[in-house]
């Protein structure tokens, strides 16, 4: 699929986000410049960036308005300030040399987790690596057999065991599988589990303990899924986890079915924390690289140019 097609997809999956945050500034000379930045700033509390992050682009922009010579851009110089909120967040995850690379897929329910890890395993091989899951969410009978599926659809190994297990001991089975198979890729999912849920924390945690067992670097990522629908309750989820499980990457998920896709800014403010990936529809090629320049481009319905 061609990056045009790409930003397509992401353009489109934006587009109830786009709508409320930007598609209202009106191109008009002869509008008041604070009725522009008013219509603005409404627009950024409606798609839940928050109050603080809000208030940090309406300055920003307001410096921008002041510097710039007519006619004005305002939805270029809004994206600039985007852009430059999101630009720390853009690093994409790198594998390295170490096999197996542990990633440990943590978030709530209902985030999308599992769908994304068959989704990530998808592109992992289709780039030829090699790819095992383990089926680490021992609650949910449903989520070993939906990661089965996505195992056998894609001719990829699903080390699993009985509901109710060990969610550590299926994971430590996995990394010792996939270190005696040079598999490049371990990919591991874990129950959903809401982030106040202090005692299903402490096994994430016991997880990652018995992970470094095999290998002290393990898991060389903890990403966390979370569902931009929930707005500023994901931003919340964020910290926790990150408090908890030192996360090190963020997938972003169902951003195409909600006008709430502006938590993406909170979160980059407030955590600063790498967004790996972004999921902006249902298919495989929804799950994207997160890309700053793209994303903001989409977001405020024009290119930019930083």
């Amino acid at each position: 699929m061609t990056d045009q097609n790409l930003f397509d997809r992401l353009k489109l999956g934006l587009t109830k986000t786009r709508h409320v945050l930007a598609d209202g500034i009106q191109e008009d000379s002869s509008r008041p410049i604070d009725e522009v930045i008013t219509e603005i700033e409404d627009g950024l509390l409606m798609a839940d960036v928050g109050i603080e992050t809000t208030d940090k682009l309406i300055t920003q922009l307001k410096v921008l308005i002041d510097k710039q010579k007519a006619p004005l851009d305002i939805p270029s110089l809004l994206g600039d300030c985007i852009f430059d909120l999101l630009q720390p967040c853009n690093q994409p995850m790198l594998l390295g040399r170490v096999k197996p690379f542990s990633i440990l897929v943590v978030g709530v329910n209902g985030a999308g987790k599992t769908t994304t890890i068959g989704k990530l395993a998808r592109r992992l091989k289709k780039n030829r690596k090699s790819v095992m899951l383990a089926a680490g969410d021992t609650f949910r009978a449903a989520a070993v057999e939906q990661l089965i599926t996505w195992g056998e659809r894609n001719d990829i190994p699903v080390v699993s065991q009985a509901t109710g297990a060990d969610s550590a001991s299926v994971i430590f089975d996995a990394l010792e599988s996939a270190r005696a198979r040079n598999i490049d890729v371990l990919i591991a999912d874990t129950a959903g589990r809401l982030h106040t849920q202090n005692d299903l924390m402490t096994e994430l945690e016991k997880v990652k303990r018995v992970m470094t067992k095999i290998d002290s670097d393990a898991p060389h990522e903890t990403l966390l899924v979370l569902d931009a629908s929930m707005g500023q309750n994901a931003l919340k989820q964020a910290e926790e986890f990150h408090h908890s499980m030192n996360v090190s990457g963020l997938c972003i998920t169902k951003l195409d079915g909600t006008a709430k896709g502006g938590v993406v800014l909170a979160i980059a403010d407030k955590l600063g924390l790498p967004i790996r990936y972004i999921g902006v529809g249902e298919g495989i090629e929804d799950l994207q690289v997160f890309d700053a320049k793209e994303f903001t481009s989409a977001l405020v319905g024009r290119e930019i140019n930083p």
